[in-house]
C-alpha cells in the first residue's frame, strides 16, 4: 500500500500519527510511506528524519493520493479545520484517526458519503488483545502525568514534606476523582512528587489499584453494579447517584490542596463532580485541574481551554494535554496505530477486512458509502 501521514490542522495540535522510527517496519513489508512536509516538526520529528528512514516527503495534495491515510484528529475530532479535507478524499481510500463519532455522528456520515472507509481509534474495544492499539489509554497516561505537573506549578505550596532549618513543611494533599488510566497515572505522579494522595472512583473494583500506588481510597456511596460499564469502565449514572457522590466527596475536596478530576463518558457531556458550592469550601490558593474540560468539565466552574480563579481557587481547564508533550505522546500514539494497522493488514487490508473480528467490527465506522457502526447509526436515527 501507499500510506500517507497527514499534518494536523486542529488548532494547537502538535502530535503526529506516525513517527520516523516506525517507518522501516512498514517499508520492509513493501509499503510506501509518504509524509506531508513538516508533519512531525511540532512534535520534534524533522522531515530529514523521516526521509532517512525511507519515507517520501511531499505536499498535502500528494499525500491524499495514498490508499491509506493516517491522522491524529480526523474530521469529527477536528470539526472546523478538518472540513477542508473532505473534498480531497476519494472512494478508494481508508482513513485511520480519532474522529469522535459518538459526539459528531453527522460528520462521520459526511465521510461515509465520500465513500471513504473510516476506522475510529476512540472505539477500540477494551479487551486484552487490543491493549497495544488503545490510543485513549496511551493519551490518558500522558494527560494524567501532565495534570499533576500543572497542579504543582499552579499551587502556592510545594508537594513534598520537607524538614528544613526553617521548620517542617507538610506535604500537599492531592485528591484524584476517577481512577481510570489518567487517574492512576495522576496518583503515581503526585506520589513521586511527594504529595499525600487520596482518590475515589464509583467502581469499587479499582480500590486495590489505588492502594497499590500508595494512595488512600475514598469510598463513594454509589452501588458498584450501577457504576460498572462494559469493559470495566465507568458508565453514566443518574443525577441522584451523582448528587450522593458530590455530598460524600465535599469534605475531602474542601481539605485538598489540589483536586484532579478525570471522569468522562464517551459521547456524553462530562458529569459534574465538583459544584460551585464545593469550590467555595476550598482554601484560597487551592487548585482544580479538570481533565474533562473538553467534554464540558467535571467542575461546574470550569472554562474549557482557560484558567479561572474563583474565590482564590485556581481552576484549570486544559483541553488537549497530550499535545503539551508531543514527542512522547506521538511515539505512543504511533505505536498504537502501527499495531492496529498491522492487525488490519493481517485481515486483508487494503481490500475489505471482515467484521467477524471484534476489533475491526467496533472501530469500523463506515465503508462503501454506508455507516456500519451500530452505535453511530443509532445516533443518526438510521435503521
Amino acid at each position: 500500500m501507499k500510506i500517507g501521514v497527514l499534518k494536523e490542522t486542529f488548532p494547537g495540535e502538535r502530535r503526529v500519527a506516525l513517527t520516523p522510527n516506525l517507518i522501516p517496519t512498514l517499508t520492509k513489508a513493501g509499503h510506501q510511506i509518504i509524509v506531508e512536509t513538516s508533519a512531525g516538526e511540532a512534535a520534534g520529528f524533522l522531515d530529514s528524519q523521516y526521509a532517512e528512514k525511507g519515507a517520501i516527503i511531499a505536499p498535502r495534495s500528494d499525500v491524499f493520493t495514498a490508499e491509506l491515510l493516517l491522522q491524529v484528529r480526523g474530521l469529527g475530532a477536528n470539526p472546523d479545520a478538518g472540513r477542508a479535507d473532505l473534498d480531497h478524499f476519494e472512494r478508494f481510500q481508508t482513513l485511520i484517526a480519532m474522529c469522535d463519532p459518538l459526539s459528531q455522528p453527522q460528520l462521520a456520515k459526511e465521510i461515509a458519503d465520500r465513500g471513504v472507509t473510516l476506522f475510529s481509534l476512540e472505539l477500540m474495544p477494551r479487551i486484552t488483545r487490543a491493549q497495544s492499539m488503545d490510543v485513549l489509554s496511551s493519551m490518558a497516561t500522558v494527560a494524567g502525568y501532565r495534570a499533576v505537573l500543572l497542579g504543582a506549578t499552579a499551587l502556592a505550596k510545594m508537594f513534598p514534606m520537607m524538614t528544613t532549618a526553617a521548620g517542617t513543611i507538610t506535604p500537599a494533599k492531592v485528591f484524584v476523582m476517577g481512577a481510570g488510566v489518567a487517574g492512576l497515572q495522576a496518583i503515581a505522579s503526585a506520589r513521586r512528587l511527594g504529595a499525600q494522595v487520596s482518590a475515589t472512583d464509583v467502581r469499587a473494583a479499582v480500590r486495590e489499584q489505588v492502594q497499590s500506588l500508595g494512595a488512600k481510597f475514598v469510598e463513594t456511596p454509589v452501588e458498584a453494579g450501577k457504576a460498572e460499564g462494559t469493559g470495566g469502565y465507568a458508565k453514566a449514572l443518574d443525577e441522584e447517584s451523582y448528587q450522593k457522590q458530590r455530598e460524600a466527596m465535599s469534605k475531602v475536596v474542601a481539605e485538598s490542596d489540589v483536586v484532579i478530576t478525570t471522569a468522562a463518558i464517551p459521547g456524553r457531556k462530562a458529569p459534574i463532580l465538583v459544584t460551585a458550592e464545593m469550590v467555595k469550601l476550598m482554601q484560597p490558593g487551592s487548585v482544580i485541574v479538570d481533565l474533562a474540560a473538553e467534554r464540558g468539565g467535571n467542575c461546574e466552574l470550569t472554562k474549557p481551554g482557560q484558567t479561572v480563579v474563583v474565590g482564590g481557587v485556581t481552576i484549570l481547564g486544559p483541553d488537549n494535554l497530550p499535545s503539551d508533550v508531543p514527542y512522547h505522546a506521538s511515539q505512543m500514539f504511533a505505536k498504537n496505530v502501527l499495531t492496529f494497522l498491522q492487525h488490519l493488514i493481517s485481515l486483508g487490508l487494503p481490500g475489505k477486512v471482515h467484521t467477524d473480528d471484534e476489533i475491526t467490527r467496533e472501530t469500523l465506522i463506515c465503508r462503501d458509502g454506508e455507516v456500519l457502526n451500530p452505535r453511530v447509526r443509532q445516533l443518526l436515527n438510521l435503521p
